[in-house]
């Protein structure tokens, strides 16, 4: 068996991994890179495979930066079954369909300010691209091993990350792949904690926050509890960039697990987003998955999706008459990374306000503008335009959605006999330091993925 890396390699998108065993070829996630200048064009290079020799594709969740290229990959001829989790599958077509409409309305835009005789721009995949990968999509449930190849079986196995996240588990050539995907930490909202494999002959580990560990559940709880206190305060609107899948849902559901407590009663709540409006959805039907406790408090409190207080705003009418409510608001809104979506617009609105709040409640990647606010920027280049940042900047680590340093190594010292181990999925001073930790404490050496690295076992 060999695992050749091609994307998450060094930094936290774009993931995609190849594995060649009994004589086949399985890609690992195909997701989308993220962040800086140049990922527009890192997205549309060539891939550095021949798309219509990969036989199956197999995909750890559905976020963006590990499906954002699936289109692509079926676009380039592609045709091979594409496995996820049951609830992932449900997810990616509304993923996918708004990457496409943002693709679509983007280089629509370029083109109608191009110059004469400029090539016209194409979006990276359409709508009806979208289509035609979902109709390769074959759904499985946790937990049953099943063939997918000739010689090669998997097994899908709860990560407690995103609904529907994935530890995959791959057998061939007599071997067994452990690929970690994204972690989630234990005790978070709604999920299940993640499943501990114990055996594998070589592991891929994600290690987003492998250089701290977050706060404890409490500690963020009184957080956020201050940050709504003082901005009622200061007679302002609080604006949370939030991931459409995973992050908007937990905090709907601690905003009902402490809505006394919060005083949420004299808010405004707005979910403006389309897609998290569509995943909401899916989270209804998918209750089972769910941990115990989260499973007692849709029986026993109000629904966290129907909060009296909460609109869920879908038009862009709806999403610009926000933009009236100068105080008393609490928008969440995507992008997470406040790279793009709607946030930008509420952003727009409210970040030179002293009054209001901003709060970032998971992973800012370098190059987003969610990195440069967190960091301190006194400015913001949003649109074409530049804002002086006097909003109040809070960043409250303890709702990640991915395990930190001291849970990561617990799930990779679930292993026995302390396998192989490549770091994938993290910045380098990340992946520096939890290699240290892991090596120093397991005697072993941990290898950073690079594009290009071929390991063997």
């Amino acid at each position: 068996m060999r695992v050749q890396f091609h994307g998450a390699a060094g930094e936290v998108t774009g993931s995609m991994h190849q594995v060649q065993a009994a004589g086949r070829s399985v890609l690992l996630d195909c997701g989308m890179i993220q962040g800086d200048r140049q990922a527009e064009a890192r997205n549309v290079a060539d891939f550095p495979f021949v798309p219509a020799q990969i036989d199956a594709l197999v995909i750890s969740h559905a976020h963006i930066d590990h499906i954002g290229r699936v289109p692509l990959l079926v676009k380039r001829g592609f045709t091979g079954p594409i496995y996820a989790q049951g609830a992932t599958a449900e997810l990616m077509p509304i993923m996918l369909l708004d990457a496409a409409s943002l693709a679509e309305s983007g280089a629509r835009r370029s083109n109608e300010h191009r110059a004469e005789g400029d090539d016209e721009i194409l979006p990276l995949y359409t709508r009806e691209d979208v289509d035609a990968a979902m109709r390769l999509v074959k759904p499985l449930p946790y937990d049953a091993r099943s063939t997918i190849l000739p010689g090669i079986e998997i097994a899908f196995r709860d990560a407690g990350h995103i609904l529907g996240s994935s530890i995959v588990e791959l057998w061939a050539d007599g071997k067994k792949l452990v690929f970690s995907g994204d972690i989630g930490p234990k005790g978070t909202p709604i999920l299940r904690d993640p499943v501990m494999p114990a055996e594998s002959d070589l592991v891929l580990m994600e290690s987003t926050y492998g250089n701290r560990n977050h706060k404890d559940r409490a500690a963020t709880v009184s957080e956020l509890s201050d940050i709504f206190e003082a901005a009622w305060r200061d007679k302002g609107n609080v604006c949370i960039p939030a991931f459409a899948v995973g992050r908007s849902q937990e905090l709907l559901y601690l905003f009902a697990m402490h809505y006394e407590e919060w005083q949420l009663a004299r808010w405004q709540i707005f979910l403006d987003s389309p897609m998290a409006a569509k995943v909401v959805g899916v989270y209804a039907r998918h209750e089972d998955l769910f941990d115990a406790e989260s499973q007692a408090v849709w029986k026993q409190r109000p629904n966290p999706f129907t909060l009296s207080n909460l609109r869920i705003t879908e038009t862009r009418e709806d999403s610009v008459a926000i933009n009236e409510v100068k105080s008393g608001a609490i928008i969440i809104a995507g992008s997470g990374m406040a790279n793009g979506g709607r946030i930008v617009h509420h952003l727009m609105h409210n970040i030179g306000r002293s009054e209001s709040h901003i709060v970032f409640v998971g992973y800012q990647a370098d190059g987003t503008l969610g990195r440069r606010l967190v960091n301190g920027a006194t400015s913001a280049r949003m649109q074409g335009r530049d804002f002086h940042v006097n909003a109040k900047v809070h960043t409250v680590g303890g709702l990640s959605a991915h395990a930190d340093q001291a849970g990561l190594t617990e799930w990779y010292e679930g292993f026995e006999g302390h396998p192989p181990l490549v770091l994938v999925h993290g910045e380098d001073n990340a992946r520096q330091a939890l290699a240290g930790r892991i090596g120093e404490r397991d005697g072993i050496t941990v290898q950073l993925a690079q594009p290009g690295l071929t390991v063997e076992v």
